[in-house]
């Protein structure tokens, strides 16, 4: 269950999609994150820190690796 969604067609062209949720036969792939294409910002719509997120150690350090 996610209460705030991106839409595809709302977003800049200066935006470009980097994480999004399996997609079913019930629910779309909805986006889950994103990061602007020449500046150094990046956002997600998820709790990488989250013990239910797989893999959130793995993306915090190599969020941090890219300092």
């Amino acid at each position: 269950y996610h209460s705030l969604v991106v839409e595809q067609e709302s977003l800049p062209d200066c935006l470009e999609v980097t994480a999004w949720t399996a997609e079913d036969d019930v629910t779309p792939g909805l986006i889950m994150g994103f990061r602007h294409r020449t500046l150094d910002v990046e956002g997600v719509q998820f709790h990488p820190e989250s013990i239910l997120t797989r893999q959130g150690h793995a993306l915090l350090a190599n969020f941090l690796q890219r300092g």
